[in-house]
């Protein structure tokens, strides 16, 4: 499925989104170990940042600025009146160029969203995106392939290269892998924290 498609079926669920992750926890103790790992975080790139929400409020009460992309126009008009002194960009990550370097890159329950075939060339730009020392944080599936599934009355698109594969990637990258988890399980959702040598 093409990014784009997947921008416009969450253009419909948006508000809902942000009503329902506006206060969550979800997905913040995984965040809170990253922040961890590097004391000196000024700046930050949310990679599929929805409507902001929960990890961006948590930055910016530590004047972190961030800049956050998604291929939801919803989404990211929500994260603008949500976060208006941040920037806000509606991107497609594979197709993105990062111009700048940051301290943190995180990207979470968004990759799986990708084609396939762009998994491998997102992660190294992600990782090429972090300033030495800098801290990627990110979900995928633990699983090999890609598959849709029936999600808020519409067609969803997920894929992922597994564990062993983007631990791979990260290795190739000069990434330390600090933390790796199924933090879900059973359920195959797993989180990886590294830091870039």
């Amino acid at each position: 499925m093409n990014p784009n498609d997947t921008g416009l079926r969450y253009d419909k669920i948006a508000s809902w989104w942000d009503d329902q992750h506006r206060e969550s926890n979800y997905g913040m103790e995984a965040f809170e170990r990253a922040l961890k790992y590097y004391e000196g975080i000024k700046t930050a790139l949310d990679v599929g940042c929805g409507a902001g929400g929960r990890f961006i409020k948590r930055l910016v009460s530590n004047d972190i600025q961030v800049h956050g992309i998604d291929v939801s126009k919803n989404m990211i008009d929500l994260a603008k009146s949500n976060h208006p002194i941040q920037q806000f960009e509606v991107q497609d990550i594979s197709m993105y160029t990062i111009k700048r370097k940051y301290d943190l890159v995180y990207a979470w329950d968004s990759i799986f969203h990708l084609p396939l075939d762009q998994h491998r060339s997102v992660i190294k730009k992600m990782c090429n995106a972090l300033h030495p020392r800098g801290i990627i944080l990110y979900t995928f599936g633990n699983a090999e392939g890609e598959h849709t599934d029936q999600w808020m009355n519409d067609t969803f698109y997920y894929s992922s290269i597994g564990i062993n594969e983007n631990l791979k990637v990260l290795l190739e990258c000069n990434i330390k892998v600090l933390h790796l988890e199924l933090d879900q399980y059973p359920e195959k959702h797993v989180v990886v924290i590294g830091q870039r040598d």
